[in-house]
């Protein structure tokens, strides 16, 4: 008889032991996200990541700015799931782009920005383009006070920059020599805190600290933005290899989905993809939206 009772006992414990294993298969595994890149789309895909992350508690999501350039060679070379982007991957050199997949999730608007004590809001984009080749140096040319203009530029690798350049400077014109920063907030401190200074920044960057400026009497608004009417502004791109994982795809779904474009892309500043009446071709060339 306690052969027998011992026997049941046995195979009670080998049951609930089966049903423990079967039901650790059953949990998903933990899995992990990286994305390196652009410090203008930096903000934006850390919020999205957060609020993510609260539904989906077994995906871990880290993201790292670097700039543009750091995330899509980063991403070619396997070292991230993402590198995020403000510029096209063909836009880069050293990028096999062929082997990359682009996913737009959203777009940003980019202002030129002075220190609100230079008196300055409003210049032409030929005003513009003279400071940042060099041809004017003095404030007091474009009707400013007497005073020395300091260019701040973004580092080379920078996506912002590239879409600042290619309004603003014609082909094979390069800005003049200044001193270069690598990120938004770097950037907005030196405006801040330097009377003469001129850089440019994403909207999501722009606060009371630094004066916008206006582009022929034309506000930098996301509403501007949508028309072409403002005509600084990059897509947000974020790349994968061409056959992403898993929990990188459906992350980056949960970003281009309307609920999160009519939201959270707003509350940060940026512009939903599905706004634009405009689309624009990795060489610049505008056209309707279609």
């Amino acid at each position: 008889m306690r052969k027998v009772l011992l026997g049941i006992l046995l195979a009670g414990v080998l049951a609930g032991l089966g049903c423990g294993w079967a039901a650790a298969k059953k949990q998903p595994a933990q899995s992990k996200v990286t994305v390196v890149g652009s410090t203008a789309l930096q903000p934006l895909v850390e919020a999205a990541a957060e609020k993510y992350q609260r539904d989906h508690a077994r995906t871990s999501i880290i993201v790292q700015g670097g700039g543009s350039g750091t995330g899509l060679s980063q991403v070619q070379d396997g070292a991230v799931n993402v590198g995020s982007s403000d510029i096209f991957a063909d836009q880069q050199d050293g990028i096999e782009h062929t082997k990359l997949q682009d996913h737009i999730v959203a777009v940003a608007g980019i202002a030129p920005i002075v220190n609100p004590r230079l008196g300055i809001d409003n210049l032409t984009l030929d005003q513009l383009h003279q400071i940042f080749t060099g041809k004017v140096t003095n404030w007091r040319q474009l009707g400013g006070p007497n005073l020395p203009i300091t260019v701040i530029n973004r580092a080379s690798g920078s996506g912002t920059r590239v879409a600042f350049e290619q309004t603003v400077l014609r082909p094979g014109e390069h800005a003049v020599n200044a001193q270069e920063q690598d990120s938004n907030g770097t950037v907005k401190e030196i405006v801040a805190n330097t009377r003469g200074a001129i850089s440019y920044i994403s909207f999501a960057y722009v606060n009371s600290r630094v004066q916008p400026v206006k582009l022929a009497g034309v506000a930098p608004t996301a509403k501007n933005v949508m028309t072409n009417r403002w005509p600084l502004w990059s897509y947000e791109h974020l790349y994968t290899k061409r056959r992403p994982d898993a929990a990188t795809k459906r992350f980056i779904r949960f970003m281009q989905t309307r609920r999160v474009q009519d939201s959270l892309i707003k509350d940060a500043n940026y512009i939903s993809i599905h706004d634009m009446k405009v689309a624009r071709t990795p060489d610049g060339q505008i056209s309707e939206r279609r």
